[in-house]
């Protein structure tokens, strides 16, 4: 089997809200594959961030960037067509905010998008057993979403390695996700416990050169 190569996705959320145009292009210009925005109600978590306006906004400048849309929102149902008007390309509903799992990825595929489910930390794999056939992208949190710059959680690592194996019996690609905490001096590790995106955000945007920090990302985690 071909060593797997996982990707850096760069979120928008520790992002200067009034430069976000120019932080897309950052990620743009620096060759990245994927774009990750954390969409966030003050409901389902306590923060709030941007609606699908931004994403549409956005939309231009990201040109090629696969644009994921991290729904950390309450019934995300009532915004997944929203979304995918505004050119998200992948649609992620978190399992612990819909009683109807399955009818959300249905209506993120339905849209013509890549559909994603994504678990909190205490959300058991076993969460996505029976709506795996309908997941492009499982999302394993490794903070507790509804901020920027918490510290990984270390368990998450043995969780991850679960989600590859299950995503390795589906007998379709399904890709691994990662969120939260991942820095230079873990996301080799996370990696190799079997992601194949990765995002990064205050790791990126809380840094004094997001461009050299999305450098020091890339070269740590294929040396």
């Amino acid at each position: 089997m071909a060593k797997r190569k996982a990707e850096l996705a760069p979120s928008l959320l520790s992002a200067d809200f009034g430069q976000m145009a120019e932080a897309t292009r950052l990620v743009r210009d620096a060759g990245l594959k994927y774009l990750h925005l954390d969409v966030m109600d003050g409901e389902f978590v306590p923060n709030i961030t941007f609606g699908p306006k931004m994403a549409a906004d956005l939309r231009g400048e990201a040109g090629d960037l696969v644009m994921i849309a991290h729904l950390i929102v309450a019934r995300p149902e009532r915004c997944v067509d929203d979304f995918a008007a505004a050119g998200a390309d992948v649609i992620t509903a978190h399992a612990e905010a819909t009683p109807h799992l399955h009818r959300v990825l249905q209506q993120i595929r339905a849209a013509g998008k890549k559909a994603g489910a994504a678990l909190n930390p205490a959300t058991p794999l076993s969460a996505l057993e029976d709506v795996l056939d309908l997941a492009d992208f499982i999302l394993i949190m490794t903070v507790n979403p509804g901020f920027g710059g918490q510290a990984f959680i270390e368990s998450g690592l043995a969780k991850i390695a679960r989600a590859r194996a299950m995503a390795d019996r589906a007998g379709r690609e399904v890709l691994i996700e990662v969120d939260g905490g991942v820095k230079n001096d873990n996301i080799k590790r996370v990696a190799a416990a079997g992601a194949d995106v990765i995002v990064a955000g205050s790791a990126v945007f809380g840094a004094p050169d997001p461009a050299k920090a999305i450098a020091e990302l890339r070269l740590a985690l294929n040396p």
